[in-house]
């Protein structure tokens, strides 16, 4: 299948919808499938007001229609409500090409966080962009009956998935751990205001608490608490290693649609602490770690935790397996390309 997936989501931008998109491509590759991608780095673009790292692509239904055009795809996967992602239902919209949409973001809450702006209104948007789609890929149960309470119900699962190979219990841990006060806490994501990171940094536990990461709040986050660690960006086997090491993983986020760290961490053997909202509320589950609203309350029960459950619960969550979701989504795409519409494309475009 020829699969053309658009996105304002992409490299070198680091985060749960960027490793998503790119593990996915990547096992669409390894079943056979051709996969094209439509992303920011194709055209002129602006940094994204109070968020710069994202860039924001100068290109409407024309230009991107021509990117289109020229893939010629079966299936078309819109992962993202940015410029790109209007750009590209449009036309869809315009030449009758059937379309999936993901939900990775939860806006209303995300954009309430920054601006504002009553989440109601920010929901009139949602219902707008993804009514249309044949398919709403969602990461968890909860997030399918966030939407069906909004008009919303063409949903299908599309969860995460791990790096078995890398992500493992047996890591060493990282040797900033060395010496540190234990336990040790350990926070992996972007560092923004959205993350809720000063609710995890405000708790009173002892031990050390540690940031991985980057983002827009990040100076002053390391202004405000001089006794925690910011060890800024990580990957590949020092990120393993930090998770592996620590001895809880604190997930503060109240916005995020699933955790894509939190299934990492116990992959590594490390229990979760998180709210009881969605996202964390469906993943940590059997012992794994714990839920509460008091933030500090969860840590404990999570530090008592059996270290095995977490690792057996991150098991169960593979690339493959998402993928398999992914394509199952695409089940009503034809055998061929829709030549009407691709012919059309080329008026249109």
């Amino acid at each position: 299948m020829r699969i053309l997936i658009v996105t304002d989501a992409w490299e070198p931008q680091v985060n749960g919808v960027v490793r998503t998109l790119q593990a996915t491509v990547a096992e669409l590759h390894a079943a056979g499938h051709e996969v094209g991608v439509i992303s920011p780095d194709l055209f002129r673009s602006i940094p994204c007001p109070s968020y710069p790292e994202i860039r924001l692509a100068l290109a409407g239904r024309r230009k991107v229609g021509r990117h289109i055009r020229a893939f010629g795809p079966q299936a078309i996967h819109i992962s993202t409500e940015g410029p790109l992602g209007m750009a590209a239902r449009r036309w869809c919209l315009t030449n009758n090409f059937p379309f999936t949409t993901a939900y990775h973001t939860r806006f209303p809450e995300y954009v309430a966080a920054r601006l504002p702006v009553s989440p109601a209104f920010v929901w009139r948007f949602i219902r707008w962009f993804h009514r249309p789609a044949r398919h709403i890929m969602v990461a968890t149960r909860s997030l399918a009956r966030e939407l069906a309470e909004q008009g919303l119900a063409q949903t299908m699962m599309w969860e995460r998935g791990v790096d078995h190979a890398l992500f493992r219990a047996d890591r060493t841990p990282h040797p900033a751990y060395a010496g540190l006060a234990r336990p040790i806490q350990l926070y992996v994501g972007r560092v923004a205001v959205e993350k809720n990171i000063g609710a995890f940094l405000a708790t009173d536990r002892p031990g050390t608490k540690v940031i991985v990461g980057e983002g827009p709040a990040l100076a002053e986050l390391k202004a405000q608490h001089l006794d925690a660690l910011f060890l800024g960006k990580l990957g590949g086997e020092a990120l393993a290693s930090a998770y592996s090491g620590a001895d809880v993983f604190v997930f503060p986020s109240r916005t995020d649609t699933f955790g894509l760290v939190i299934i990492e961490a116990m992959s590594c053997g490390t229990p979760v602490a998180a709210f009881p909202v969605p996202g964390p509320g469906d993943i940590v589950t059997g012992g794994a770690g714990a839920l509460d609203e008091d933030l500090g309350r969860a840590i404990d029960m999570a530090l008592a935790c059996d270290r095995t459950d977490a690792e057996a619960l991150g098991a169960r969550y593979s690339w493959a397996s998402c993928t398999a979701q992914f394509a199952k989504a695409l089940t009503f795409v034809p055998s061929e390309p829709p030549r009407e519409a691709i012919a059309d494309a080329r008026v249109a475009a």
